[in-house]
C-alpha cells in the first residue's frame, strides 16, 4: 500500500509506513557519530522510536523552537518538552528529524536553538511528509513522503500507548 494515498478529496496518511520509510532514509544519512535530535513534539517521538529501532545507544536529543520562533509573543511558551542535548554539539554531526516540514519556520528556531549550545559541525534535516508551502529557504536532506495540503489544513502527528503513530489532517477553525 502506497503510504500517502487519497479518495477523492480526502488524504490518508499511513503514518507507519511512512515511519518505515523515514528509517530507511535515515540509515543512508547516518554515520556512526551521528547524533539523533527531534523537535518537539512529534520530531521527538520520530527520533527517539529510531535511536531504539537502530539500536544507538544512549537517548536522542530533544530541541524546542519555542525561544527562537518569529511568533513567540503572539504563541507565548509552549507546554512541551524542552531542549535537552545530552552530548557536545561543537563539532557534532547531527541529524534533526521532524514529523512536517511545512513554512520552513520551525526550522529557522530549531537552528538559532542548536546554535546557543554551540557549533556542529554538520546539520542535515529528515521529516516524515513535506507538505510544501516554504516561506523560508529551508530544504529536508530526507522526506518519506511529500504531500500538498492547502494553507487551511494541518497535519497532526499521534502516537498511542504502544508507541505506533497515526495522522490526522485538521482543518483550521
Amino acid at each position: 500500500m502506497n503510504p500517502a494515498s487519497a479518495a477523492p478529496g480526502a488524504l490518508f496518511l499511513d503514518a507507519e509506513g511512512l515511519y518505515r520509510e523515514l528509517l530507511h532514509g535515515v540509515q543512508r544519512l547516518l554515520q556512526p557519530d551521528t547524533q539523533l535530535v527531534g523537535i518537539t513534539s512529534g520530531g521527538a517521538w520520530l527520533a527517539e522510536r529510531l535511536q531504539k529501532d537502530l539500536g544507538r545507544p544512549g537517548e536522542a536529543g530533544v530541541i524546542s523552537s519555542a525561544m527562537h520562533r518569529d511568533d513567540y509573543a503572539r504563541r507565548g511558551l509552549s507546554a512541551t518538552a524542552q531542549t535537552r542535548l545530552d552530548f557536545d554539539v561543537n563539532g557534532a554531526r547531527i541529524l534533526l528529524l521532524d514529523d512536517v516540514l511545512y513554512t520552513g519556520r520551525t526550522i529557522r528556531a530549531v537552528l538559532n536553538e542548536l546554535f546557543d549550545y554551540g557549533r556542529p559541525a554538520h546539520v542535515a534535516l529528515a521529516v516524515l511528509v513535506d507538505r510544501g508551502g516554504r516561506e523560508l529557504p529551508v530544504q529536508a536532506d530526507y522526506a518519506a513522503a511529500r504531500v500538498s495540503l492547502p494553507a487551511s489544513q494541518s497535519l497532526a502527528l499521534a502516537r498511542d500507548a504502544g508507541g505506533l503513530f497515526t495522522f490526522a489532517v485538521e482543518t483550521a477553525s
